[in-house]
Order: structure tokens, then sequence, then C-alpha cells
């Protein structure tokens, strides 16, 4: 175990411990570069312990699949630190208490609360479930769900989470927790998929507005309404069909299953009783009104065209508008008004951008947009173009938390944009930077694990072309926005001071790098600073230059230099 005030990998001072599992345990620690908290995982393996070793790959499976996600309900993974017989998973310390915790001491949540954290679950699940390849949660429960004290959800612990195997029958392994899991986890009835977790969702809003846990007696689920009368029947009626045995009776998607929680009201039975009541008298009084059947469709028409103008008028108000929430406003209503057009997602993909920063509260908001109309969205001819544009808005903007970021984490939210561009846009105008921008992504993601795997050989010229055409296109647009250049200049940079000898080792030239070095140093040059931001980010930058040159120059010296002299004196020369 680590001691407390142990430094590691010379910048996460252990703070205390805060969880402890079969293999692993859970420190606080504090950045002492970036002056910030975050959650420090040890997991310790013995070399010749053959289980030890499968949880390891488990433990580790787990690191890599939350790397590759990126949502405000998650936790992020931001390093990884293979020392020895130690791994260190560094990610987000979060602030609040398991749900789990809440039930025990207070019982019962009120009904407002369990239907906002059902939205959030609903908001992160659907996120999952529209990966490519989709990934299933399949451990939903109170303990693994998070309250912080704002009042929004985080959800932890991926440990059997897996991504959707297309053509598989079922799954490898069966896992999950008795009670909360649905019977197909167990059963062998075929590969779990999006409604396996609509099971564990229904299972836990349960216990949390009944306090009913289904892992003690009756070990069934009466109506909520048999626990406390004063409760929903609309809610009643969306957890009995999320708890289904049948995966076909349950609802099929997370976004299905959203709209029905954002229109509760309307599952209860004395509403759908109104309703019929309401559908009756309109039948038995239609056959009056047939003379009036060619107005109706007319009133649709009208409609629509009432729809339109509508939208054509708010859009423009929106565009005219100054103030920034009021613009973002004005960008909901034409949504919630036509969905399916893709320029005010577009404009409120600009509006973030007035700031130079896409924060955490405008992700949630853009997102949430996105997710609840994506089909309808990908369906139509403009949306590679919008999905390359949030794409960079991620790249390039987006601040998580207080503002402090980095490459991977900004690249991990654009990459599955990137991705969607390119699998729904065929030959779009911007395929060829979109393909750029999802390969530089994906080599960030994942360089540091194919480090440690020692599979890193021959993925550095690739990554250097794609460096050269993002720098190229940037350098060439004389309209391209001052932080986007400046981004690209510090990429280039950190690229080559970090990975200098493994370019010259995947066969690139001392002068190609220190060409790319000269364009970063050129564009710097001529580019005037014209807000605080994007001074200090070009002051930043400049200043790493002679860094990055010392760098390409000792990668080529030490190239030249015998093998016998470098054993000799192995920190001097060490890889």
């Amino acid at each position: 175990m680590a001691e407390i005030g142990t430094l590691i990998d010379g910048k996460y001072e252990i703070l205390k411990q805060i969880g402890k599992g079969g293999m692993s345990t859970v420190y606080l620690a504090m950045d002492q570069h970036l002056n910030k908290q975050w959650a420090v995982k040890e997991i310790r393996h013995k070399a010749d312990d053959k289980e030890s070793h499968i949880i390891i790959q488990s433990l580790v499976a787990e690191a890599n699949l939350m790397k590759k996600l990126d949502h405000p309900a998650l936790p992020r993974i931001v390093d990884i630190i293979d020392s020895r017989d130690t791994i260190y998973v560094i990610m987000d310390y979060i602030e609040g208490e398991p749900l789990s915790r809440i039930l025990e001491r207070e019982g019962p949540q009120p009904e407002e609360d369990v239907l906002e954290w059902a939205k959030q679950l609903c908001d992160v699940l659907s996120y999952l479930h529209t990966r490519k390849p989709p990934v299933i949660y399949r451990d939903l429960k109170p303990g693994n769900i998070m309250i912080r004290p704002d009042g929004n959800i985080r959800l932890i612990d991926f440990g059997i989470a897996r991504e959707y195997k297309e053509g598989a029958v079922t799954d490898t392994v069966q896992l999950g927790t008795k009670g909360y899991a649905a019977p197909e986890q167990f059963g062998g009835q075929g590969q779990t998929d999006a409604r396996t977790d609509i099971y564990s969702l229904g299972v836990t809003l349960y216990q949390a507005l009944t306090g009913q846990a289904p892992t003690e007696p009756p070990y069934e689920f009466y109506p909520i309404r048999y626990w406390n009368p004063a409760l929903s029947g609309g809610l009643e009626n969306i957890i009995a069909k999320c708890v289904k045995s049948n995966p076909a009776e349950r609802y099929q998607s997370c976004a299905e299953l959203f709209y029905a929680l954002d229109h509760y009201e309307e599952e209860d039975d004395v509403y759908r009783a109104a309703q019929k009541k309401k559908i009756r008298i309109f039948t038995a009084a239609a056959a009056g009104f047939v003379i009036f059947l060619a107005g109706g469709f007319l009133g649709l028409s009208l409609e629509n065209w009432a729809n339109t103008r509508n939208f054509d008028a708010i859009y423009r108000r929106a565009e005219r508008e100054t103030d920034q929430n009021e613009k973002e406003d004005l960008l909901m209503q034409c949504i919630a008004l036509k969905p399916e057009e893709t320029q005010p997602y577009e404009e409120l993909a600009n509006t973030y951008k007035a700031d130079l920063s896409f924060g955490q509260e405008e992700e949630a908001q853009l997102t949430r947009a996105l997710y609840q109309n994506l089909e309808e969205l990908q369906g139509t001819e403009n949306y590679p173009e919008l999905a390359f544009e949030i794409g960079k808005l991620y790249w390039y903007y987006y601040d998580y938390g207080n503002g402090e970021t980095n490459f991977v984490t900004k690249m991990k939210g654009a990459v599955q944009w990137f991705e969607d561009a390119l699998d729904f846009g065929g030959g779009f105008e911007n395929a060829e930077m979109a393909e750029v921008y999802r390969d530089i992504g994906a080599f960030n993601e994942n360089i540091t694990m194919d480090i440690e795997e020692a599979s890193d050989a021959g993925k550095y010229a690739p990554y250097f072309e794609d460096l050269k055409r993002l720098t190229e296109q940037v350098s060439q647009n004389p309209d391209e926005a001052e932080i986007v250049t400046l981004e690209v200049y510090r990429l280039d940079v950190d690229a080559v001071e970090t990975y200098a000898r493994k370019f010259r080792a995947d066969g690139i030239s001392q002068e190609e790098l220190e060409a790319l070095i000269n364009q970063a140093d050129a564009g710097l040059s001529g580019l005037d600073a014209t807000t605080d931001k994007t001074e200090e980010l070009k002051n930043t930058v400049t200043g790493r230059l002679d860094a990055a040159r010392a760098a390409v120059e000792r990668a080529f010296t030490d190239s030249r230099i015998p093998d016998s002299v470098k054993q000799e004196n192995p920190d001097h020369y060490g890889d």
C-alpha cells in the first residue's frame, strides 16, 4: 500500500485512503503541478499469481474502456502509470456519496429527486449505448451512482461493462449484481444490450422510490403505490415496463425511456382513462364531421407552415441576439420546433466559442439536445458537417470542470464526433480533415497503453504525417480562428518534444522534425493575439520551442553514440 505523502510519478501526492477492494486501493491525491485533487486507484499484482494476473487484466481493460469515454456523468481516466509490481490509474475524484448510502440513512427519496436522477441516468446510458461499438454498463445499482453536492449524478465502476459485439449470440461471461441484473445476464438468454441496462435502471428507481431493496424479501416487484399510495401512477407504469422479464416488452432504448419520464403524467391510469373517454366522445361525433375532413388536412398543412414560420422568425432573432443566455434559449426553441434542422445546433456551437471556452454546463445542454434527436439528425444530409463542427468544438474549446484540461481530454470528446462525420458522411467536404483529426485523437488516446505494452513501434510515422497535414491546413487558412492555430502549434511542439526519439526510430528525419518546429515558429511570429487567453497560450507555446529543438538535437545526437557509452550512462541517454 502507498504511504501517506508518497509521490507517484513525481507529481501525485497521496493524501489519504478513500476506498479498498480485493486487489485495489483507492486514494485521494493532490496533483502538485495542477494543484488539483484526483482519485488514484492502486492495483498490486504478483508476477507468478495466475488469479492476480486475470484480475489485473480486468482492471486494465476497465481503464482502457473508460479512456475512450467522455461524458459529464462519467469519471475521466487521465493517466495510467505502470510501476513494476503496481499499476496506478489516475481518475477524477468525485465529491458526494453513493445513492446506496443515502437510501440506508434516509430511506425512500422524494419523487422529484428520483425523476431528475432517472433522466440523468438515461442521458449517460444513452451516450454509452450510442458509442461505436455500443457500451453496455451491466451493473447499474445504487452503490454505483454517486450523488454530488449539486444534485447531479456520476456513474462509477465499469468493472463488468462490455462493448456490444455485433453477431455474438451470448456474452462471454455472465456477470452482474443479483437482484439488479436483468434475467438475460445469468440465464444464457442471449447477448446483453441496451435493454439490460434499462432493466437495472428500473430496479434502481424502484428502490429509490420505495426503499425496498431487490436483494431483500419479498423478492418481487409489487407496484410502487403498494408501498406508498402517494406516488405517481405514471412512474409506477414506467418502472413496471422497465423490469419486464422479456427484453422485448421493456423500453427499447434510453431515448424512449427518457421521453416517457419526461411525460410521466401521461402514463398515469387516470390520465389514460380520461384520454380514452375523450376518444370515445370524439369517435361518436366523428360521423357528423366527415365534411370537415379536408379542413383537417388543411389544418395540418397550416400547422407545419406555422412551425416553419415560427422557426424562421426565432432563428433570425437568435442570429441578431447579443446576450448569450438569451441567444441559447432562442436556439433551443428552434431545436424544439424542428429537431432535424442542423443550423440551430451549429449556431449553438458557435455561441459557445465566443468566450473561447466550451464548459461543462454548455456541453450538457448541447449533448442533451443532440442525443434526444440523434437518429433524426443522422438521417439528414447536413449531419456529417454538424458532427465535424462539434468535433472541432471539443478539440479546441473544451474546458472540463475548472478549466484545467489537457489534449487527451479534449480529443476523447472530439473523436466520437469525427467518427460519426465519417460514418454518415461518405465524401462530404471536410471528410479528409475529419479523418486526420480522428487519427490524431486516437493516437493520443491510446499511445500511453501502447508504450506500456511495447506495441507502439510503427505508429509514430503516420502520426507525424497527420500532424503535417493538420498544420498545413491551418497555416493556409487566413480566416482560421487564432485559438485554433495556436492549439495546432502547441500540439506540434508537444509531439516533437515528447516523441523525438520515437519519431527518429520510425524513420522521420531530423530535417523533417525541425521543419515542423520552424513552421510553428514562423506561424507564431506572424500571429497577433487579440485576447488575454490567446496571448498567454502564444507565450506558452513560444517558450517551448527551444525545448522541442533540444529534444530533436538529443534524439539524433544519441543515435550516433555507441551503445556501450549509452549503457555506461543510462541516466543521461535513457529512452
